[in-house]
């Protein structure tokens, strides 16, 4: 679904936040940001963010209150996935509206390992699943099913480890759509690791088209508990549909064991 989720300035702060720190550890694309990496939690161990997402557009905003995202691994390099999020959504001259919207449940495989210096590269084909009759005629949620077909990769250069994603929305139902997004990160500190990214989302045969710069990072509270952050502007504000702020802010429970316990390792 299109994104309802100073720009030099916005770059130089990125560029010297990621050039001017040791690095400690791997830092990954996935929550906060929006685009994904190749990286999966391991057999048997869950990933769980829960976080508050609000997206400002021109004419309407919208608040993911609560985005519920899981994720459990299979092996070593599958993820099983699902995410939705509750949305409030405020639009000009228009009473608030909220509801469950579309949920996404997909899996993730990494079919390239080459290690932590290397070349990770995976697949995360994903169904975009119905939602209430309430949720689509308010336009929270959008027409279903539809299916996302993406290539996420990463490699680490020097102490800059470097993301992308690329994927295609189809179906019979809803818009075909194209997602880009690219994530620069590094780790600040054992606890502290920051990213920038940019974002681009665009509708086929349509205007609407939005395109996000953000910083973020992910701060490690304790041994399994991690707050994640994220903030920016939309950087092609004449297109319609541009978002023109989103902002991420939650939480990312490791647990192993199948869930049993808190992963006391990260």
């Amino acid at each position: 679904m299109l994104l309802l989720r100073g720009r030099s300035a916005v770059a130089l702060c990125a560029s010297s936040v990621l050039l001017h720190f040791p690095s400690a550890a791997l830092a990954q694309a996935g929550p906060p940001f929006f685009a994904n990496d190749p990286g999966t939690p391991g057999h048997a161990n869950w990933e769980v963010n829960i976080g508050s997402m609000p997206t400002v557009a021109r004419g309407a905003s919208s608040y993911q209150i609560p985005q519920i995202d899981l994720n459990v691994g299979i092996g070593d390099r599958v993820q099983l996935t699902y995410e939705i999020p509750y949305v409030v959504q405020i639009r000009s001259g228009e009473s608030a509206h909220s509801a469950w919207s579309n949920g996404n449940s997909g899996v993730k495989v990494r079919f390239v390992d080459q290690g932590a210096d290397g070349w990770q590269v995976s697949t995360f084909p994903q169904i975009e699943m119905g939602a209430s009759q309430r949720a689509r005629q308010t336009g929270i949620a959008g027409p279903a099913p539809r299916y996302l077909i993406p290539i996420e990769a990463s490699r680490r250069i020097g102490t800059v480890d470097l993301n992308v994603e690329a994927g295609y929305y189809f179906g019979s139902h809803g818009p075909r759509e194209r997602i880009l997004g690219f994530v620069a990160g590094r780790s600040v500190t054992e606890r502290l690791e920051v990213g920038v990214e940019t974002y681009d989302d665009r509708v086929d045969g349509g205007v609407a088209h939005s395109t996000t710069l953000e910083l973020g990072g992910r701060y490690k509270l304790r041994p399994g508990v991690i707050a994640l952050f994220m903030a920016g502007p939309g950087v092609n504000r004449t297109s319609q549909g541009q978002t023109q702020f989103v902002g991420y802010c939650g939480v990312q429970f490791l647990l192993s064991n199948w869930g049993r316990t808190i992963t006391s390792t990260h």
